[in-house]
């Protein structure tokens, strides 16, 4: 998969770190991304998608490293787990004793986590230098977007950055699990 020129990447990771929602292809669909620590980037992505804050939102990087803050917390069995499924497209729910801001955890002690194997997602967080918000492209209650068309024709200019690509191999969205009860939260 060719990932698009370092111009496009840094320029992408600027914005990114400034402020701004850059829409891009992940696993399996377009995603909406912006800087976690950001409350007002994290604000707009969740009045774009009409999304209920109380949800919570996945954080996807390049690497376990971005996870150190709360990984050592959990049982060692259960990181050896994550470890073997990372990098690669599965999600987990971890417990969070305050590491993810509220705004992203929502309503629950705890935060949705990937280690992304998609290369323009982990080049985009290596170039960003931080784990980003990752959110399927998309109003609350309509299919996520495959293709930058479709992303443009939900958001418009709502979304200050697309930078181009092509999605993974997936058909849906990556599973997300409970680490400390196995249980599939999505997919499986």
């Amino acid at each position: 998969m060719a990932l698009p020129d370092s111009y496009r990447l840094r320029r992408a990771a600027a914005l990114l770190r400034a402020g701004a929602v850059v829409s891009h292809p992940t696993e399996a669909v377009w995603g909406l991304a912006c800087v976690p620590w950001d409350r007002a980037a994290v604000g707009h992505i969740l009045k774009m998608k009409n999304r209920d804050p109380s949800k919570g939102l996945v954080l996807v990087a390049d690497c376990v490293a971005r996870f150190d803050a709360i990984l050592p917390n959990l049982p060692e069995a259960i990181r050896e787990a994550l470890a073997v499924s990372w990098p690669g497209p599965h999600t987990w729910v971890v417990p969070d004793a305050g590491w993810a801001p509220s705004w992203i955890r929502g309503s629950h002690h705890s935060v949705a986590i990937r280690v992304s194997d998609h290369p323009l997602t982990s080049a985009l967080c290596r170039a960003a230098n931080t784990c980003l918000v990752s959110t399927s492209a998309n109003p609350a209650g309509r299919e996520p977007a495959r293709n930058q068309c479709e992303v443009q024709h939900y958001f418009r200019s709502q979304v200050d950055y697309y930078l181009p690509g092509i999605t993974g191999d997936l058909a849906q969205p990556t599973d997300i699990r409970d680490a400390l009860s196995g249980e599939y939260l999505r997919g499986a």
